[in-house]
């Protein structure tokens, strides 16, 4: 049985919590509560586990008796465990499952499961396959969550993390990138037996991050243990003070989230230059200051169109990247590969300088949106996708691609433009205007998938009201 065919028998599990309310994302964060002790049996790890709390004692359950038993141990774990991971994958952690059958349906079930395929394939690629299966889904709400493999890939292989180097995700989600760059180095590095001193640092240093979601975070721990990876990932805001610490890094991936803060509210830190209530661009000060000055240090980013043309405080932290680093590269990404339909982003590739000012003489951009076909799950972006853009960014001389997607700004052309970034975009003339419309299914999805979390917050606002209300009669 390969991975796929499990990852499907799990999520088909769903359908058995249907009767219990439980949403997409419930139910996965419920999986990993019940993996987790699966997970580690196999791997021969429960010594970290309390016997009364391992997976043979839960599974020789029934019913009440097996109900009762699973929530103590999900209590216990959470505050008592002995493992500070394991302590922080059950924080807080209570069952949305109402039906006692109905867990017992579901113990039994991942029991049953090939799990001698899971092992030979890799269970962190089980879980990940689990996690990507949920973004995938819409009406989940996780793809926010997960960029797309093949992009990661990409921006990884291109980064080129070495052994030895700190890595970093700001904005950790499932923790995506950091897993991809271990994967990355351990292919070359022969599972890091060409580094053995370097291996501890490898594990327990070199990746970590920062989620500001509990339950996301629940996810990117389990996530890392499952690939072997022990390095630090934060629960907590990094547009806060806590985003201090997270200093001097070689090498960071991310995919911020996209937005404005709630209200108005602006970030917490009082080392940003230019403070706005504008995510992306506080996340992208944050990163080109938490890398070392050292010439050497890099980062690809994931940004939206707006950071590229924004005016105001957006226009003063693009000239103050391109001071303090060489922004050498940009990938305008083509649309319908994030969870919401239309979402223009880009990769910005640079390098922090030595010093903070005039460290960007020229920027490339290479098109990869004009005249692409529409990506969705009925089209599948791949890494094949990229394979011109590699090709032009890895070149010796830049100047010799002959590619009409790949082009050249000077640092003095971009500022005769108002230092907008939102260049490189190649002539639409090919297409009619109907061969450029997005694909109707994925619409109507998305439409309903807008329609229902309106409806979500009309019925919060409600209840709110309805408590204010009930508050003033008394």
């Amino acid at each position: 049985m390969t991975t796929r065919e499990i990852v499907q028998k799990l999520w088909n599990l769903c359908n058995v919590l249907r009767d219990d309310g439980i949403t997409y994302h419930q139910y996965v964060t419920e999986l990993t509560y019940i993996l987790f002790l699966k997970m580690m049996k196999e791997r021969k790890q429960e010594a970290a586990i309390p016997e009364k709390y391992c997976w043979d004692r839960l599974r020789a359950l029934h019913g009440e008796e097996m109900y009762r038993h699973y929530r103590e141990l999900l209590t216990h774990l959470g505050t008592e465990a002995e493992d500070e991971l394991i302590r922080q994958i059950y924080h807080n952690a209570s069952t949305n499952i109402g039906e006692p059958k109905n867990l017992e349906k579901i113990i039994r079930s991942i029991d049953d499961l090939d799990w001698y395929s899971a092992r030979e394939e890799g269970l962190g690629n089980l879980y990940e396959g689990l996690l990507e299966k949920n973004a995938s889904e819409k009406k989940s709400g996780a793809g926010q969550y997960f960029t797309p493999r093949p992009l990661i890939n990409v921006m990884v292989k291109l980064i080129d993390p070495q052994p030895g180097e700190r890595c970093n995700d700001p904005a950790a989600g499932t923790f995506g990138f950091m897993i991809a760059a271990d994967q990355y180095l351990r292919e070359k590095t022969d599972d890091y037996f060409e580094v053995p001193k370097l291996k501890p640092f490898q594990i327990n240093q070199a990746f970590t991050g920062c989620e500001l979601v509990q339950e996301t975070h629940r996810l990117a721990l389990m996530n890392a243990r499952l690939h072997g990876i022990e390095g630090k990932i934060y629960l907590g805001d990094t547009l806060s003070s806590l985003g201090t610490q997270m200093g001097g890094m070689d090498v960071i991936l991310t995919n911020p989230p996209f937005g404005t803060k709630r209200g108005g509210e602006r970030p917490t830190r009082n080392d940003l230059t230019f403070v706005t209530t504008n995510k992306q661009l506080n996340f992208l000060q944050h990163i080109y200051r938490a890398l070392k000055k050292d010439g050497k240090a890099r980062a690809a980013v994931v940004l939206p169109d707006n950071v590229l043309f924004q005016e105001g405080d957006g226009r003063r932290v693009r000239e103050d990247l391109m001071d303090k680093c060489n922004l050498h590269t940009i990938l305008r990404l083509p649309t319908g590969i994030f969870y919401a339909q239309g979402v223009k982003t880009n990769v910005l590739f640079f390098n922090r300088g030595t010093n903070d000012t005039g460290n960007t003489e020229e920027v490339w951009f290479y098109d990869l949106r004009t005249n692409m076909p529409s990506f969705g799950k009925r089209n599948a972006l791949t890494e094949e996708h990229f394979g011109d853009f590699i090709r032009a960014y890895t070149a010796e001389d830049r100047t010799q691609v002959k590619d009409p997607r790949w082009s050249r700004f000077t640092r003095e052309e971009i500022r005769a433009k108002g230092d907008t970034l939102d260049l490189g975009l190649i002539a639409d003339e090919s297409l009619s205007a109907y061969e450029n419309l997005p694909d109707p299914i994925e619409s109507a999805e998305e439409a309903i998938g807008k329609l229902e979390r309106a409806a979500g917050l009309l019925s919060e606002v409600v209840e709110e009201l309805k408590a204010a209300e009930g508050g003033n009669r008394k």
